[in-house]
């Protein structure tokens, strides 16, 4: 089975709660980390800007990536919001084990 984490902004703290508790919910990851306080600098409608937001890192399976993906987008803030997957590998096996049991069928 092949896993993945997820990267994802959100506008604020609770956002980021409110959406890695609707992925955890839906089975669609396994466990969704919420960090505050990061500060963006990005280049949005031809400027430089600068301003406040949580990241979201969530586990999960390779298989459940579209699904999560479309869950978030739905629930986000953002016109554009960022969510990518990167591959998790080589991992400790019995984690990567419980992200798989901890996962379901997409909703």
């Amino acid at each position: 089975m092949t896993y993945k984490l997820l990267y994802v902004t959100a506008e604020t703290e609770d956002e980021a709660k409110a959406i890695g508790r609707s992925l955890v919910e839906a089975r669609l990851v396994a466990c969704a980390n919420v960090i505050a306080g990061m500060t963006p600098i990005f280049r949005w409608k031809g400027r430089v800007q600068e301003g406040s937001e949580a990241i979201l890192i969530a586990k999960t399976r390779a298989d459940l990536v579209p699904a999560a993906t479309r869950l978030i987008v739905e629930a986000h803030a953002y016109d554009l919001p960022c969510v990518v997957a990167l591959p998790i590998e080589p991992g400790h096996q019995p984690f990567l084990d419980w992200i798989g049991t901890e996962t379901g069928d997409p909703i």
